[in-house]
């Protein structure tokens, strides 16, 4: 595992946004979803950036328990809406077989669904299904997916897990997480990398994110991030520009240019990240770090 995450760690600091790599792999769209409830608007965008009615989206429902329902429900949503969906619950070797294979042909459309993003990972990870959907997203299809199905755009991912629960002085109650700021306390582990050079976060203000996904940003080359709220979607174009959609707001955390204390300090400390957030109709520009309002 620290082979891979270390493998990880480095091809994450390589493919920077801005990077040549990053734009010539990014020729559809991602459309990442913060978790809660999604709105008939957020449901008939993804349905529409994969075709509208010739869609053809599959939907990976892996990392729920109850995953065969939810994605069943799920797909069925999306051919309320026009699109020929099916939903798919594998684990490894069936995401390694030709007949799972066969399905991704000419597929416009991937959605990922909520739970725990590691029992994604390890269904999918190193797959022929995976370098199919990378293939598919490469040659103009969107990617999407919420809460876990958002975690797995990124490599490293969050699992939501972390080393050292409240630093020198541990909680007694089970249910505190997150209650500091420090460094190699998030725990990270390979993710999809849909999404190159950016961390991703979900449930982000509902769920007061802020401790670890700054410990995350900081900890971790190339120091950027995006935090994604509840029925909020970022979306990445195919030029590499981000918007914004839904009920509140994407937090995005930019310490490219920040000075940040060297390993082995007491305390994992900065100066220069840049906060920025995001509301619904806005947009940002990762290159350049530049936001645009909306105007109403």
């Amino acid at each position: 595992m620290k082979t891979a995450v270390g493998t990880a760690l480095l091809t994450f600091a390589l493919l920077a946004p801005g990077t040549r790599a990053h734009a010539a792999a990014t020729r559809g769209y991602l459309f990442i979803v913060g978790g809660g409830p999604q709105s008939d608007e957020m449901v008939q965008r993804f349905v529409d950036l994969a075709g509208g009615k010739k869609a053809k989206i599959v939907v990976f429902a892996m990392a729920s328990s109850d995953g065969k329902q939810s994605g069943e429900e799920k797909a069925d949503d999306l051919r309320k809406l026009g699109a020929e969906a099916h939903a798919y619950f594998i684990d490894q070797n069936e995401a390694n077989s030709d007949s799972m294979v066969k399905n991704m042909e000419g597929v416009t459309g991937v959605w990922f669904g909520g739970g725990d993003q590691v029992l994604l990972t390890k269904a999918l990870l190193g797959t022929r299904v995976e370098k199919a959907i990378h293939a598919r997203y490469e040659a103009g299809a969107v990617v999407g997916g919420t809460s876990a199905g958002a975690a797995v755009m990124s490599n490293p991912m969050l699992t939501g897990e972390e080393r050292h629960p409240g630093g020198v002085r541990p909680p007694s109650d089970s249910s505190q997480h997150f209650m500091t700021i420090a460094r190699d306390n998030i725990e990270l582990v390979p993710g999809f990398g849909m999404i190159k050079g950016v961390l991703i976060d979900q449930h982000f203000l509902r769920r007061r994110r802020h401790n670890r996904f700054i410990s995350a940003v900081l900890d971790t080359p190339p120091h950027f991030g995006a935090a994604i709220d509840e029925s909020t979607a970022l979306i990445v174009h195919p030029d590499g520009h981000w918007t914004v959609i839904g009920e509140s707001a994407v937090s995005i955390y930019d310490g490219r240019h920040a000075a940040i204390t060297a390993a082995g300090a007491p305390v994992l400390g900065e100066s220069g990240l840049i906060l920025s957030v995001l509301p619904s109709g806005g947009s940002y520009y990762p290159t350049t770090g530049k936001v645009v309002f909306p105007t109403k």
